[in-house]
């Protein structure tokens, strides 16, 4: 073989690899920074791109200049979709189904912080974690080299104060417990921006979330004027959710000051439906005690919920020059985002992390279509309903009364038709799916003897 038909035969089998890469949503050359906020409680209906008259002017222009994912799905509580998001993981591995002050992972697991890190990305939570509300359970101990804000859930918005007991005192520094003045949302906001605008040469990954719009509420008059069209009843959480957007305006406007927009991806969504009145009662100081829904119309039902109400949520995700907007409507999954933001910064596993998840990475970026026929397993409050999804069709099994209930998304959207009696194939072909991805949970459920790390 001449030298020149090798050459040939060379470039041929690097154009090769070169097209695989692509289509395997190969990762950009320049690894990005990595921004995820996160609302809390926040409906389908509750963000201005969906048609709330609540101003979301901020959120609403990112998700106009993102992929919008209509079909992005999480469970129906706070802690479980925490940890998926961290782990690419469902949370019933860990035996975890409800929000959670106890520790929920294991202390060997490998967290999306702790991979970022191994890579080299400077890593930074402010806001809601809710994974272990003990100062020795905290962010830090998972692979966040800086953490603010509540360890345990929604707080009281002045005197940051968790509900009445033991994890009450909740509000920290660095798994350290701190006092510190001023409205939750804009001690998150605060430090978000402070963390953005801090010089440093390598990239950064920073979680935010929030623990807007979560019960109680406490707004100022500035975010209330804002909702004056708002019914009085929902004023308090329509100014929570502006008040939201408006800390989502001060981080982008930071990434735009330091000349990082163009180099930070952007990732958006709720952590479960809106609620249908969360009891304000038990945090101290409360003002507004009436229960405040969310809205997730034209969804079935709410937080708490299996239905799509309460796991289908407003979610996108953006990164200027290399995701073009567009809308998505396969089915993705909060696990995903370990398993694609790890192949999009190279980290690669020392040891098979066990991911429920995918790279959509591809599918984001277009170079292939989502899998309409993908299964999604998803364990809903103490392991009472589980929702399992292939493509269209939808189970929703009740493990308490033992009885299903199952439809199909692309005629019924809104689950008003229950299908399982007169499709029994289907209702049988997704029970199977039950029954094998239940035989996988509670497989890595923290040893509680052993308080402290090792």
């Amino acid at each position: 073989m001449s030298i020149c038909t090798r050459l040939i035969s060379y470039s041929c089998f690097l154009g090769l690899i070169a097209l695989a890469h692509q289509l395997l949503g190969s990762e950009p050359t320049t690894r990005p920074n990595i921004l995820v906020i996160v609302a809390d409680d926040m409906g389908w209906a509750d963000v201005g791109y969906h048609g709330s008259p609540i101003p979301t002017p901020h959120i609403d222009q990112l998700c106009k200049q993102s992929v919008e994912l209509d079909r992005h799905y999480v469970a129906p509580m706070c802690t479980p979709t925490r940890a998926g998001l961290l782990t690419g993981r469902y949370w019933s591995r860990f035996g975890n189904h409800a929000p959670s002050n106890t520790r929920v992972l294991p202390w060997n697991t490998v967290t999306l912080a702790s991979a970022l890190q191994s890579v080299g990305y400077e890593t930074y939570i402010t806001g809601k974690w809710h994974l272990g509300s003990k100062t020795q359970w905290g962010p830090k101990q998972f692979g966040f080299q800086h953490s603010h804000g509540s360890l345990a859930g929604g707080v009281n918005p002045w005197s940051h104060l968790y509900k009445q007991g033991e994890y009450m005192q909740t509000w920290h520094r660095n798994d350290q417990l701190i006092e510190e003045k001023g409205h939750v949302t804009d001690l998150v906001t605060s430090e978000a921006v402070k963390f953005i605008e801090a010089k440093r040469e390598g990239p950064f990954f920073i979680y935010v979330p929030y623990t807007a719009v979560h019960t109680p509420f406490d707004e100022t008059e500035k975010y209330l004027d804002l909702c004056q069209l708002i019914d009085t009843g929902r004023r308090q959480y329509a100014a929570s959710v502006a008040h939201l957007d408006d800390g989502v305006g001060q981080m982008l406007a930071a990434l735009e000051q330091t000349g990082q927009r163009d180099n930070t991806l952007i990732l958006f969504f709720s952590d479960n439906g809106g609620t249908n009145g969360d009891d304000s009662r038990n945090y101290p100081n409360t003002k507004a005690t009436t229960k405040v829904q969310g809205l997730n119309h034209p969804l079935r039902g709410w937080k708490k919920q299996s239905y799509e109400g309460g796991i289908r949520v407003p979610a996108f995700v953006h990164w200027k020059g290399h995701l073009q907007p567009k809308k998505i409507t396969a089915p993705l999954h909060v696990v995903d985002w370990m398993p694609t933001l790890c192949h999009l910064v190279g980290f690669e596993q020392e040891e098979d992390l066990a991911w429920d998840g995918q790279n959509i990475w591809p599918v984001i970026t277009g170079k292939i279509p989502g899998n309409e026929n993908r299964v999604l397993y998803n364990v809903g409050p103490g392991g009472t309903s589980v929702a399992v999804h292939l493509g269209d069709w939808k189970l929703i099994y009740n493990t308490k009364k033992k009885t299903s209930e199952l439809f199909h998304l692309s005629v019924d959207p809104y689950e008003k038709t229950d299908r399982a009696a007169t499709n029994k194939k289907q209702l049988a072909k997704l029970q199977a799916i039950r029954v094998q991805e239940s035989q996988k949970d509670n497989s890595d459920v923290p040893d509680h003897s052993i308080v402290i790390k090792p």
